[in-house]
């Protein structure tokens, strides 16, 4: 049952969505790419946030559209010495030639798009119909007067570059917040030392930090929950690692610990005045029961 778009659509071609030699991941990220605005971050963390598939999946993927043709990867020098790498998509190979607009009232086979993402770069795009007025120029970004220095980094922005001249100066790169630290993510982060097929994204670990919370309230230590969940682990490659730990975290599950007897409340020692004898009391300057006993006159000693 088909039925035709309005709005909010991208155009596949079939030379993508029936590649012979692409995996079905590599061309569900191509599309997905394709459905970004220009500038959006393609890097494989910010892909991997996105998608449940693992960080290394996520980069095999970007590896064969690049084999392909689809996506090409430039590193770069920017104007405060950092080295950054600029992501080019190709809505097909071999598209990314520019054409010069033409006039408004004329159709034009592309439009650049200006880059939202500080870079200065755009991407061509098909236009739908006519131009009605033309394109607005791209906004120039203030240039700060003293950035302070940073480390280099590595930001994965959509489209052909720009000369140096009309660029305006890229914004820092905003690397994502990280997640509070907590004894059960802890255990989490360290089971790829035990198996590095157990490696897990940061949006995978919040979502089992929870389960493995109930271990450690459940009285088991992180020791023996790490030991628990990677025993006896499967020869072949582990597809999913969160969907694995996931179905151990919670069938082996272990239960609550018996509530134990309370502790005997033993009455604190005192001295006897009569024959210096340490002895329990809860009443200060009680003699022992010895020197309580009456004598034989019925007086006590």
């Amino acid at each position: 049952m088909r039925h035709r778009q309005g709005d909010r659509f991208t155009v596949v071609g079939n030379h993508l969505s029936q590649h012979p030699d692409l995996s079905a991941t590599a061309i569900g990220v191509a599309v997905y790419i394709q459905s970004l605005p220009d500038g959006a971050s393609v890097t494989a963390k910010a892909l991997t946030s996105r998608f449940r598939e693992g960080e290394t999946t996520i980069r095999r993927a970007l590896n064969e559209l690049e084999a392909a043709g689809y996506l090409e990867r430039q590193v770069v020098r920017l104007d405060n010495g950092r080295l950054a790498t600029r992501t080019l998509f190709y809505d097909k190979p071999g598209c990314g030639q520019l054409q010069a607009p033409e006039a408004p009232q004329r159709q034009q086979p592309t439009r650049p798009t200006p880059v939202t993402g500080g870079e200065g770069d755009i991407r061509p795009r098909p236009a739908t119909g006519p131009m009605e007025s033309p394109p607005p120029p791209p906004v120039a970004l203030k240039e700060p007067p003293d950035p302070p220095p940073a480390a280099d980094t590595t930001c994965g922005v959509l489209g052909p570059r720009q000369p140096a001249s009309a660029a305006p100066r890229p914004a820092a790169c905003v690397t994502p917040a990280t997640p509070a630290w907590s004894p059960a993510m802890g255990v989490l982060a360290g089971l790829r030392a035990v198996d590095p097929r157990l490696l897990l994204s940061e949006r995978d670990m919040e979502h089992l930090a929870a389960a493995v919370e109930e271990w450690l309230d459940r009285g088991v230590p992180p020791a023996q929950i790490t030991r628990a969940v990677t025993e006896s682990l499967p020869r072949d490659h582990i597809r999913w690692p969160a969907r694995f730990l996931a179905h151990r975290l919670t069938t082996l599950l272990p239960p609550p610990l018996p509530a134990g007897p309370q502790p005997y409340d033993l009455a604190p020692l005192e001295t006897c005045d009569g024959c210096e004898r340490a002895f329990r009391t809860r009443t200060a300057g009680e003699m022992c029961a010895d020197c309580r006993r009456p004598g034989p006159s019925g007086e006590a000693p």
